[in-house]
């Protein structure tokens, strides 16, 4: 996620355009020119779609609980399934669409999901529900694995940041509006009905992209070679800075995916008993993600990469301790604390993997992605678990030990550096 959306990291140099001609000839779109406003909302739209159907049944768990009369880890598994089959599949989208196009897979991908989503409201048993959930998941994997791609083919270098932001805006409002929307919609009429909803938004929103993208002019396809493309894997996972990149995102996610799993399960019982349109619409907090993703280069600028990290991941923790407060106040404050610790924590580690890949950074950028909902999943359910047998308490432990984690990668990072440093030769004067 993008640093400011709920899902896929989406970083401009995922894909490196290639040199720019002179703008008078150069023939991609650009901001003004034909097309460009076309594309952009239908990635918009697709943004939307993905997100709002990823998440869809995020703020919804309590009644998926209540329903098939299951525990908070077995409800949440419709989460982890969801964002574990995008993680699974990220990367052999990502190959899929070098060969078949970008426009091709994005189509699929977001036909399968939708149609998956209309299927979900008439599951008649939670392992159906999972099931049905891990498909989707694995379907929507081609988005992040091909948007970025298209972007950097079809736009011109100086407006592919602008193009990539409307694509994350999207990811964002899919991302938030699905919680909130579902949330209002199943206080009145039921989970299912607040599902079936989201899916008929996203069919909307996917018959809208498929007319609106213009067609690709600037692709070339190319082999699927599976040889070179595992070189280049494991090329990336055996250089230890992006190892220690991919294990900071998938912690940060571990946070923020049992955090907003569990939080409507809090919110629901005593001291709170909040109605299910309040406790969905507790997902507005992520619009403090967008601003402090926003300003993470300026962190970055100011105290080192470092330095930006363990600022994200003491906020963080510092949230999560907030939030043990049995005060709404206090628990929503620690929400935003969290919520802005870890989208900037997140934004810092995913730019990051980019300019650290020499080579293959559209598998790079799959490949964090990969860990980004990994971490999602296993926050998901370790965190739901741990709710179960202690709390929001040990929810909130899960969560301190996964910023501790943060923190001590980046130390020896901090250390690694420093011994780098001490080996190289000082040059002769």
């Amino acid at each position: 996620m993008s640093p400011a959306s709920t899902g896929a990291s989406a970083t401009v140099d995922a894909v490196t355009p290639v040199s720019s001609p002179d703008s008078a000839t150069d023939s991609r779109m650009a901001p003004g020119g034909p097309g460009y406003r076309r594309m952009s909302f239908a990635l918009f739209l697709a943004g939307v779609a993905t997100f709002a159907l990823l998440y869809s049944t995020q703020a919804l768990l309590p009644l998926i609980s209540g329903e098939f009369g299951v525990a908070a880890s077995e409800a949440s598994w419709t989460v982890a399934a969801a964002t574990g089959g995008l993680a699974l599949f990220v990367l052999p989208m990502s190959a899929l669409s070098e060969r078949f196009g970008r426009r091709t897979v994005m189509t699929a991908s977001l036909a399968v999901a939708v149609g998956v989503g209309l299927l979900v409201p008439f599951a008649p048993s939670i392992g159906a529900l999972v099931v049905l959930r891990g498909v989707q998941g694995a379907a929507l994997a081609g988005l992040p694995a091909s948007a970025t791609a298209y972007l950097a083919e079809e736009v011109r270098p100086k407006a592919l940041v602008t193009a990539i932001g409307l694509f994350v805006a999207g990811n964002s409002v899919g991302g938030m509006s699905g919680r909130v929307i579902t949330g209002w919609v199943a206080q009145e009429w039921g989970w299912r009905v607040a599902v079936g909803v989201i899916g008929a938004v996203a069919v909307a929103c996917a018959a809208a992209f498929r007319l609106l993208l213009p067609a690709p002019r600037h692709f070339a396809a190319g082999s699927l070679r599976p040889r070179v493309l595992l070189g280049t894997v494991r090329g990336h996972l055996a250089d230890p800075l992006l190892r220690r990149l991919y294990a900071i995102g998938a912690l940060f996610m571990t946070v923020f995916g049992g955090v907003y799993t569990v939080i409507g399960y809090r919110l629901t019982q005593a001291p709170f008993s909040l109605p299910q349109g309040i406790v969905g619409s507790i997902f507005l907090v992520y619009l403090v993600g967008t601003v402090s993703a926003s300003t993470a280069g300026r962190l970055v600028g100011r105290l080192g990469r470092r330095g930006a990290l363990y600022l994200a991941g003491g906020t963080t923790a510092a949230g999560l301790l907030l939030s043990l407060a049995p005060s709404l106040p206090l628990v929503l404050l620690g929400l935003v604390l969290i919520t802005a610790g870890f989208f900037a924590g997140h934004a810092v580690a995913s730019s990051a993997v980019s300019r650290t890949a020499e080579h293959g950074r559209a598998q790079a950028s799959a490949l964090y992605q990969s860990a980004y909902y990994i971490g999602s999943s296993v926050g998901s359910t370790v965190g739901a678990t741990a709710f179960h047998g202690g709390g929001w308490a040990g929810t909130v432990g899960v969560g301190v030990l996964a910023v501790l984690g943060v923190v001590t990668i980046t130390l020896l990072g901090s250390r690694a550096a420093r011994v780098s440093a001490r080996r190289e030769p000082v040059p002769a004067h």
